[in-house]
Order: structure tokens, then sequence, then C-alpha cells
């Protein structure tokens, strides 16, 4: 993946400062056919910690939201704008960053702490840093009445 070991170690900055200040850290995994749950592509990968009282949501879709229980999680939490990180870029960060808009939250899009791979589409190779730079530009100015998106780096998060 596109700047692993720093999109990791940002991720472990986010995290570390969201539980020293109380903020809910909320854990998503993806399982599909290629990923079944309990394989070693769908563990969370070994440098993240999630913690047993931290809440942890399963998904099958590029959705955070769809077909899981986040919404209620979220609503628990009385969490009204989502910092969103993780992989993959162009799947799972960019569905559940749209999906949240649509359902009324606002977004901070982490843009130093989300990453894909290289890929190919056709006769096209599309390379990663391509990916996070256009996902983070599509979400820079991106609003819905009474919501907004906004994009950070860690550093101007802490």
């Amino acid at each position: 993946a596109f700047n692993r070991a720093e999109v990791i170690a940002n991720i472990n900055t986010l995290v570390t400062k969201a539980r020293s200040k109380g903020v809910p850290v909320i854990w998503v995994q993806h399982s599909e056919e290629e990923m079944p749950i309990g394989s070693e592509y769908w563990q969370i990968v070994s440098e993240l910690s999630p913690l047993e009282t931290e809440p942890h949501i399963r998904k099958e879709y590029g959705s955070s939201f769809e077909a899981t229980n986040l919404d209620q999680v979220l609503a628990e939490h009385k969490v009204g704008n989502l910092i969103i990180c993780g992989a993959q870029t162009n799947n799972c960060v960019r569905h559940t960053s749209h999906a949240a808009l649509e359902r009324g939250y606002d977004i901070t899009l982490v843009g130093d702490a989300h990453t894909t791979s290289d890929m190919n589409w056709r006769e096209y190779q599309i390379k990663a840093d391509q990916v996070v730079s256009e996902q983070n530009l599509a979400f820079l100015n991106y609003a819905l009445p009474g919501r907004s998106a906004k994009v950070l780096n860690v550093a101007d998060l802490l």
C-alpha cells in the first residue's frame, strides 16, 4: 500500500490522541469473498491495536453504514463529525465518506492517514498516490445542506 508505514503511524497517532481526549474510536473491518472473516487479509494490521472496549464494525460493502449498526453506535456515542482514515482509499474510505455526508454527518478526511495500492483498470495503470490525492481533492470543498467535509492532515488535527 502507498506510504504504508507513514499511514499506519499517522493512524496510531490519531488513535492515541483520540483516546487521551475521550473521543470514541470505532474500528471497521471489511470482509468479502477474497477476504473472508478470520483470513490473513481480513485482520487489522499488527501495528494497530484496537481495545476490546472500542466498538468494532464488521462490514461486507464499501460503505461502513450499509447493513451494519454503525449509525446506532455513532448515536450512542453522540458523534456528529466522523474523522475518517484507513484503507482502501478508492473503496471503503470513499464510500463511507459519501454515506456519512448523505446521512447527516460532517466528516474530516485525514489526508495523510488513508491509503490504497496501485491498480489497473482496462489499459490504464492507476498509481496509488494519484488515488489518494484525488480523494483528498474531492473532499476538500465538499458540502451538502447543513453538512460539510474537510481534509486535514494528522498534524492539523493535533
